[in-house]
C-alpha cells in the first residue's frame, strides 16, 4: 500500500500517514510558466495499491486537475489499484439541474475521475448521498457524525441538547446526529432562499425554548445560512447555539460573519486546509478527521468492512 498526496491538504495527509505508520510517496507536483500542472512520481508504484489524497477545495479547478494528472501518472506507472481519496468533493452541490440548460457538474467530475483511471473513490459527507450513484466504480462515503458526536458528548453532555437542521434538506443528516446523541430532540429551520448565496429565515419547526441548540450541516461556505439560523434560534428562546459542519469552505467574508454572529462556536473538520483567518478566529474550532480516513484506507487495503466503522 502507498499513500500519495496532492498539494491541497498536506497537513491532513501527514496526519493520515502518521496514523498508518506509512511514508508519503515522493512526488513532484509543479507548474510550468503557463500554469500547466506537471506530476512526476519518484518511487516505483508498479503493482501497488495506491491512495491519492486530494480535496478539491479552493482553488477547485487547480486541485481537481492535480488529482486527475496524479491518477493518470499512476495508471501509466502500472499501479495495481488507484483509490482517489477526496475528503472534500468539490462540485458536489451541482448534483442536479436547477433550471433549463444547466450542467450536472458532479456527474462530470465523477466521469473525469473514472476516465483518468481511478478504480475506487473515498470521500467524506458527500453533499448528496446519491452522488455515489454517479460513479460506475466502488464509492465509499464516510460520515463526520461519529467524530462530531464524540466531541459533543465530551463537551456538552450535561446540556439540554436539541439538534437543529438549518434547512429542510439537511433533516436526514441532523436526525442521524441526534440518534447518536441518545435520540436528542430535533428542530428544523425553515428558510426561503431568494437568490444564490443569500438566505432568509422564515420560522422554526420544533421547540427550542431554553435548549442548547446544535446546528449541523455538511458545508459552511458563506456562513449566511448558519448565522441567520443562529439568530432565529436565539430569538426563539434558545439558551445557546453551536454549529458543527464537516467542510469549512468559508469563502468571502464568512469568518468575520461568524465572529459577529449569535453562534457561540463553529466546529469544522480538517477535510479542507484551514485558512489563516479561520485559524485565528476565537469562534472557530477544528476537529481532525484523519483517524477516520486512515482507518477507512487501512480497511480498504485489507479488504475488510468499511461500513462497520459506523456501527
Amino acid at each position: 500500500m502507498k499513500l500519495m498526496s496532492g498539494n491541497s491538504n498536506l497537513p491532513l495527509v501527514k496526519a493520515i500517514a502518521s496514523y498508518l505508520d506509512l511514508k508519503i510517496t515522493e512526488v513532484s507536483v509543479r507548474r510550468f510558466a503557463d500554469e500547466e500542472i506537471f506530476v512526476e512520481i519518484h518511487e516505483n508504484v508498479r503493482g501497488e495499491d495506491v491512495f491519492v489524497v486530494q480535496s478539491t477545495s479552493y482553488p477547485a479547478n487547480d486541485n481537481l486537475m492535480e488529482l486527475l494528472i496524479c491518477i493518470d501518472a499512476l495508471k501509466r506507472a502500472s499501479a495495481r489499484r488507484i483509490t482517489a481519496v477526496l475528503p472534500y468533493f468539490g462540485y458536489a452541490r451541482q448534483d442536479r439541474k436547477p433550471g433549463p440548460r444547466t450542467p450536472i457538474s458532479a456527474k462530470l467530475v465523477a466521469n473525469l475521475l473514472t476516465v483518468a483511471g481511478a478504480n475506487r473513490v473515498l470521500s467524506v459527507d458527500l453533499h448528496a448521498a446519491q452522488i455515489q450513484g454517479f460513479f460506475d466504480i466502488p464509492t465509499d462515503n464516510l460520515y463526520g457524525a461519529p467524530v462530531m458526536s464524540a466531541d459533543i458528548k465530551s463537551r456538552f453532555s450535561n446540556r439540554n441538547i436539541t439538534v437543529v437542521s438549518p434547512d429542510v434538506g439537511g433533516v436526514v443528516r441532523a436526525r442521524a446526529l441526534a440518534k447518536r446523541l441518545d435520540n436528542a430532540p430535533l428542530a428544523i429551520v425553515d428558510k426561503r432562499r431568494e437568490r444564490p448565496g443569500e438566505s432568509e429565515v422564515m420560522n422554526i419547526i420544533g421547540d427550542v425554548e431554553g435548549r442548547f441548540c446544535i446546528l449541523v450541516d455538511d458545508i459552511v461556505d458563506s456562513a449566511g445560512t448558519l448565522c441567520n439560523a443562529a439568530a432565529a434560534l436565539k430569538e426563539g428562546g434558545a439558551e445557546d447555539v453551536v454549529a458543527y459542519c464537516t467542510h469549512g469552505v468559508l469563502s468571502g467574508g464568512a469568518v468575520p460573519r461568524v465572529d459577529k454572529s449569535s453562534l457561540s462556536e463553529l466546529v469544522i473538520t480538517d477535510t479542507i486546509a484551514t485558512y489563516e483567518a479561520a485559524a485565528a478566529s476565537d469562534k472557530i474550532r477544528i476537529l481532525t478527521i484523519a483517524p477516520l480516513l486512515a482507518e477507512a484506507v487501512k480497511r480498504i487495503a485489507d479488504e475488510s468492512s468499511v461500513s462497520s466503522l459506523f456501527d
